[in-house]
Protein backbone atom coordinates (compact mmCIF):
# COMPACT_ATOMS: atom_id res chain seq x y z
CA UNK A 1 0.00 0.00 0.00
CA UNK A 2 1.73 3.10 -1.10
CA UNK A 3 -0.67 5.71 -0.69
CA UNK A 4 -4.33 6.15 0.93
CA UNK A 5 -6.86 9.23 1.14
CA UNK A 6 -8.36 10.31 3.74
CA UNK A 7 -11.79 12.06 3.93
CA UNK A 8 -12.69 14.10 7.29
CA UNK A 9 -13.53 17.27 8.94
CA UNK A 10 -12.14 20.64 7.62
CA UNK A 11 -13.18 21.99 11.45
CA UNK A 12 -11.99 21.01 14.55
CA UNK A 13 -14.68 19.91 16.33
CA UNK A 14 -15.63 20.16 20.33
CA UNK A 15 -13.17 17.32 21.29
CA UNK A 16 -9.32 18.23 20.95
CA UNK A 17 -9.41 14.60 20.62
CA UNK A 18 -10.23 14.76 16.93
CA UNK A 19 -7.65 17.10 16.35
CA UNK A 20 -4.71 15.03 18.35
CA UNK A 21 -5.75 11.48 16.48
CA UNK A 22 -5.71 13.18 13.16
CA UNK A 23 -2.41 14.27 13.97
CA UNK A 24 -1.58 11.30 15.34
CA UNK A 25 -2.87 9.26 12.10
CA UNK A 26 -0.65 11.52 9.63
CA UNK A 27 2.52 10.20 12.13
CA UNK A 28 2.03 6.69 11.59
CA UNK A 29 1.02 7.08 7.67
CA UNK A 30 4.28 8.14 7.27
CA UNK A 31 5.71 5.97 9.72
CA UNK A 32 4.60 3.26 7.97
CA UNK A 33 5.71 4.19 4.60
CA UNK A 34 2.18 5.15 3.20
CA UNK A 35 1.96 8.73 1.47
CA UNK A 36 -1.50 10.53 1.89
CA UNK A 37 -3.90 11.65 -0.49
CA UNK A 38 -6.70 13.94 0.65
CA UNK A 39 -8.43 17.48 -0.03
CA UNK A 40 -5.80 19.90 0.58
CA UNK A 41 -6.56 22.38 3.04
CA UNK A 42 -4.69 22.97 5.78
CA UNK A 43 -7.83 23.67 8.04
CA UNK A 44 -9.25 21.45 10.76
CA UNK A 45 -8.77 17.64 11.15
CA UNK A 46 -7.50 17.27 7.39
CA UNK A 47 -4.84 19.65 8.10
CA UNK A 48 -4.06 17.77 10.91
CA UNK A 49 -3.42 14.79 9.25
CA UNK A 50 -1.49 16.60 6.45
CA UNK A 51 0.63 18.45 9.07
CA UNK A 52 1.15 14.92 11.12
CA UNK A 53 2.22 13.20 7.83
CA UNK A 54 4.87 15.72 6.65
CA UNK A 55 6.17 16.75 9.86
CA UNK A 56 6.92 12.64 10.07
CA UNK A 57 9.08 13.07 6.79
CA UNK A 58 6.13 11.54 4.37
CA UNK A 59 4.07 12.61 1.10
CA UNK A 60 1.08 14.45 1.51
CA UNK A 61 -0.75 14.92 -2.24
CA UNK A 62 -3.68 17.85 -1.75
CA UNK A 63 -6.90 17.43 -4.72
CA UNK A 64 -8.42 21.20 -4.43
CA UNK A 65 -11.28 22.60 -6.33
CA UNK A 66 -10.73 25.68 -7.53
CA UNK A 67 -13.33 27.10 -5.97
CA UNK A 68 -11.79 26.24 -2.56
CA UNK A 69 -8.72 27.78 -3.67
CA UNK A 70 -10.40 31.38 -3.56
CA UNK A 71 -10.94 30.75 0.16
CA UNK A 72 -7.10 30.53 1.18
CA UNK A 73 -7.40 27.28 2.92
CA UNK A 74 -4.86 25.53 0.62
CA UNK A 75 -2.35 23.87 2.53
CA UNK A 76 1.10 25.58 1.80
CA UNK A 77 4.04 23.31 2.40
CA UNK A 78 2.60 19.75 0.90
CA UNK A 79 4.64 17.33 -1.45
CA UNK A 80 2.36 18.11 -4.03
CA UNK A 81 -0.96 19.69 -4.79
CA UNK A 82 -3.30 19.08 -8.20
CA UNK A 83 -6.12 21.82 -8.57
CA UNK A 84 -9.18 20.70 -10.18
CA UNK A 85 -12.26 22.32 -11.78
CA UNK A 86 -15.26 20.70 -9.99
CA UNK A 87 -15.74 18.22 -6.36
CA UNK A 88 -16.21 15.23 -8.99
CA UNK A 89 -13.19 16.02 -10.42
CA UNK A 90 -11.41 16.12 -6.67
CA UNK A 91 -12.98 12.71 -5.81
CA UNK A 92 -12.04 10.97 -9.24
CA UNK A 93 -8.05 11.94 -8.93
CA UNK A 94 -8.07 10.98 -5.48
CA UNK A 95 -9.40 7.65 -6.16
CA UNK A 96 -7.41 7.14 -8.78
CA UNK A 97 -4.44 7.75 -6.38
CA UNK A 98 -4.87 5.99 -3.48
CA UNK A 99 -4.77 1.82 -2.62
CA UNK A 100 -7.12 2.60 0.27
CA UNK A 101 -9.62 5.20 2.05
CA UNK A 102 -9.75 6.11 5.72
CA UNK A 103 -12.43 8.29 6.81
CA UNK A 104 -12.26 9.95 10.45
CA UNK A 105 -14.68 12.17 12.32
CA UNK A 106 -16.43 15.17 10.21
CA UNK A 107 -19.17 16.18 8.63
CA UNK A 108 -21.82 15.44 5.56
CA UNK A 109 -19.05 16.08 2.89
CA UNK A 110 -16.94 13.67 4.54
CA UNK A 111 -19.86 10.81 4.91
CA UNK A 112 -20.84 11.55 1.03
CA UNK A 113 -16.72 10.40 -0.26
CA UNK A 114 -16.34 7.60 2.42
CA UNK A 115 -19.90 6.41 1.49
CA UNK A 116 -19.26 6.76 -2.45
CA UNK A 117 -15.52 4.81 -2.83
CA UNK A 118 -17.33 2.12 -0.33
CA UNK A 119 -19.91 2.15 -2.90
CA UNK A 120 -17.69 1.19 -5.91
CA UNK A 121 -16.04 -1.07 -3.74
CA UNK A 122 -19.76 -2.87 -3.51
CA UNK A 123 -20.14 -3.11 -7.11
CA UNK A 124 -16.78 -3.68 -7.89
CA UNK A 125 -15.22 -0.70 -9.53
CA UNK A 126 -12.64 -1.49 -6.87
CA UNK A 127 -10.98 -3.40 -4.30
CA UNK A 128 -9.24 -1.12 -2.12
CA UNK A 129 -9.95 -1.25 1.38
CA UNK A 130 -11.86 0.90 3.17
CA UNK A 131 -12.48 2.05 6.81
CA UNK A 132 -13.83 4.01 9.33
CA UNK A 133 -11.68 5.22 12.12
CA UNK A 134 -14.16 5.58 14.86
CA UNK A 135 -12.55 8.10 17.36
CA UNK A 136 -14.26 9.14 20.44
CA UNK A 137 -17.28 6.21 19.16
CA UNK A 138 -17.94 8.84 16.58
CA UNK A 139 -19.15 5.92 13.68
CA UNK A 140 -21.08 4.28 16.19
CA UNK A 141 -24.24 5.64 14.85
CA UNK A 142 -22.91 4.73 11.07
CA UNK A 143 -22.77 1.18 12.33
CA UNK A 144 -26.08 1.25 13.88
CA UNK A 145 -27.48 2.42 10.86
CA UNK A 146 -25.89 -0.37 8.69
CA UNK A 147 -27.11 -3.40 10.74
CA UNK A 148 -30.77 -1.52 10.16
CA UNK A 149 -30.20 -1.58 6.79
CA UNK A 150 -29.33 -5.66 7.15
CA UNK A 151 -32.09 -5.97 9.17
CA UNK A 152 -34.30 -3.91 6.84
CA UNK A 153 -32.97 -6.04 3.41
CA UNK A 154 -31.24 -3.23 2.16
CA UNK A 155 -27.55 -4.20 2.73
CA UNK A 156 -26.18 -7.70 2.35
CA UNK A 157 -24.31 -8.79 5.59
CA UNK A 158 -21.44 -9.59 3.65
CA UNK A 159 -21.02 -6.02 2.87
CA UNK A 160 -21.07 -4.70 6.25
CA UNK A 161 -17.80 -7.09 6.84
CA UNK A 162 -15.87 -5.33 4.18
CA UNK A 163 -15.55 -1.99 6.53
CA UNK A 164 -12.70 -1.84 8.60
CA UNK A 165 -13.43 -0.13 12.12
CA UNK A 166 -10.71 1.03 14.55
CA UNK A 167 -10.60 3.21 17.28
CA UNK A 168 -6.00 3.32 17.26
CA UNK A 169 -4.16 4.33 13.69
CA UNK A 170 -1.68 1.31 14.29
CA UNK A 171 -4.30 -1.53 14.04
CA UNK A 172 -6.25 0.57 11.26
CA UNK A 173 -3.00 0.45 9.03
CA UNK A 174 -2.31 -3.04 10.09
CA UNK A 175 -6.08 -3.98 8.74
CA UNK A 176 -5.55 -1.78 5.48
CA UNK A 177 -2.35 -3.01 4.26
CA UNK A 178 -3.15 -6.86 5.38
CA UNK A 179 -6.19 -7.47 4.93
CA UNK A 180 -7.34 -6.79 1.36
CA UNK A 181 -11.13 -6.88 0.21
CA UNK A 182 -11.90 -10.33 -1.43
CA UNK A 183 -14.30 -10.05 -4.73
CA UNK A 184 -17.89 -9.90 -3.52
CA UNK A 185 -20.52 -10.73 -6.77
CA UNK A 186 -23.09 -8.47 -5.62
CA UNK A 187 -25.69 -9.86 -8.01
CA UNK A 188 -25.70 -13.29 -7.26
Amino acid sequence: MKTVAVFCGASNGVDPIYIEEAHKLGNALAKNGIGLVYGGSNTGCVGAVANGVLEAGGNAIGVIPEKLMNYEIAHEKLTELHIVKTMHERKAMMAELADGFIALPGGTGTLEEWFEVFTWQQIGYHQKPCALMNINHYYDPVITLFDHMIEQGFVKPVFRELIILESEPAQLLDRLKNNPPAPINRWG
